[in-house]
């Protein structure tokens, strides 16, 4: 693989990671807030927005790398 194409890979594998990291926070802050403490309304509020806005840029990023380097990218599988 050349190294444009393991570049353009590895940010793409960093973007899913990130992508895989917010999903995960929401669903645990949907889906457990037991699991949240003792944090005020407040901070689940900042929480979820800081995790909403990881998950947009880290999807803007997936589909900015689709979008201008699909050819380089070597497993195309809609990450």
């Amino acid at each position: 693989m050349s190294f444009k194409a393991e570049a353009v890979n590895s940010l793409m594998l960093r973007a899913a990671a990130d992508r895989a990291e917010a999903v995960a926070s929401l669903e645990i802050m949907f889906n457990h807030p037991a699991g949240i403490g003792d944090h005020s309304t407040g901070d689940l509020h900042n929480n979820l927005n800081e995790a909403l806005a990881s998950l947009a840029d880290a999807e803007d990023r997936i589909e900015t790398l689709k979008r201008n380097f699909g050819p380089w990218l070597p497993l195309n599988d809609g990450a």
